[in-house]
C-alpha cells in the first residue's frame, strides 16, 4: 500500500512531505481473524473479573491501558499495534505520513448509558471528543475497538455521515478533535456490557518533527484536563461535583459551537477573578 504510514520509530527519510489531511473519515472495521478474536476473549474474560462490581455500577469507567498488568498491555499491544487498525488508517491519510501512536492517553473503557448530567453524560450526547480542531497539520485518530457489545446502542458519526450499532469484535476509527458524533440508545440493564478500548494515534506530515512534538504536547495537556474533570464529576453528589459537571456539559455544548469560545470563556473568567483579587488588594 503506497500510503503505509511509518510507524513510531521507523525510518522515514525517503518520504515526501506532505500536508496531513484535516479531517479523518469515520471508519468501520472488524477482527475476524481467529488469533484477534481469541485475543478479544481473553481480555473480556480479565476484565469481568477484575471489575466484576464496577460493571455493576452505572457510572462509566475509565482505566488508562498503562496502569494495567504487563501481561494485559501485551495482549493490548497486539490489538491497537497490529496490521488491520494500521492499514486502515494509512488508506485515508496522505502518503509519508508519520504516526505516533498516543498510548499513555489509551484507555480501557466500562461503558454505561448514564445521563445523569455529570461530567460523563458527554460520551452519550452530541460531543467532539477533543476541542483542538484548530490546530493545522495535524490529525487524532481515536480507535474504539469493542472488546464485547450488543448492536442495541448506534453510534452515529455526523461529519462523516456513517452510523454503525457496534457488536463484540467490531472497531470503529475517528477523527478525535474534528468528528461530531453521538450514541442512540436506551438504557437496559439486560443489554450486553459494552467494554471498549479507546486508543489514539497522533499523524503528521513527514518532515515535522517540531509540529509533531507541539501537537503531542497540547493533545496530551488537554487531555488530562478534560479527563480529570470528566471522572472527578460524574454521577454527582457533591456541590463542587455538580458544579464541574455543569462546566463539563456547558463547554461541550460550546465546543460544539466552535472549539475557541470555552478557550475564550475560561480566559475571561481567570481575567475576571485576576481583576478582582488586584480590587481587593489595593
Amino acid at each position: 500500500m503506497n500510503s503505509m504510514l511509518n510507524w513510531a520509530g521507523e525510518s522515514a527519510e525517503a518520504e515526501p512531505l506532505v500536508r496531513a489531511s484535516r479531517h479523518f473519515p469515520a471508519t468501520i472495521g472488524r477482527f475476524d481473524d481467529r488469533a484477534d478474536r481469541a485475543v478479544i476473549n481473553g481480555l473480556v474474560q480479565w476484565v469481568e473479573e477484575r471489575y466484576r462490581e464496577d460493571l455493576l455500577k452505572r457510572p462509566s469507567k475509565h482505566v488508562y491501558v498503562r496502569t494495567l498488568p504487563g501481561s494485559v498491555i501485551d495482549q493490548i499491544d497486539r490489538l491497537r499495534n497490529g496490521p488491520l487498525i494500521r492499514s486502515l488508517i494509512a488508506a485515508k491519510v496522505p502518503a509519508g505520513s508519520v504516526l505516533a501512536p498516543m498510548k499513555h492517553t489509551d484507555e480501557l473503557y466500562v461503558s454505561h448509558y448514564n445521563k445523569d448530567r455529570g461530567g460523563d453524560q458527554g460520551l452519550f450526547d452530541r460531543h467532539y471528543d477533543g476541542n483542538l480542531r484548530f490546530l493545522p497539520g495535524s490529525v487524532v485518530v481515536r480507535a474504539l475497538i469493542y472488546l464485547q457489545s450488543d448492536a442495541t446502542y448506534k453510534v452515529v458519526f455526523h461529519d462523516s455521515k456513517v452510523e454503525k450499532a457496534f457488536a463484540t469484535y467490531d472497531f470503529g476509527l475517528l477523527d478525535f478533535h474534528r468528528e461530531l458524533h453521538w450514541v442512540e440508545g436506551q438504557y437496559n440493564p439486560a443489554d450486553r456490557q459494552r467494554i471498549l478500548l479507546k486508543c489514539n494515534y497522533l499523524v503528521t506530515p513527514h518532515g515535522s518533527a517540531l509540529l509533531g512534538r507541539a501537537a503531542l504536547a497540547a493533545n496530551t495537556g488537554v487531555f488530562y484536563v478534560v479527563k480529570a474533570a470528566m471522572e472527578y464529576s460524574k454521577s454527582p453528589r457533591t456541590p463542587p461535583q455538580v458544579v464541574v459537571g455543569f462546566l463539563c456539559n456547558l463547554f461541550r455544548r460550546l465546543n460544539n459551537i466552535h472549539p475557541l469560545i470555552p478557550l475564550a470563556l475560561i480566559a475571561a473568567i481567570i481575567a475576571a477573578f485576576g481583576w478582582s483579587i488586584g480590587r481587593l488588594l489595593t
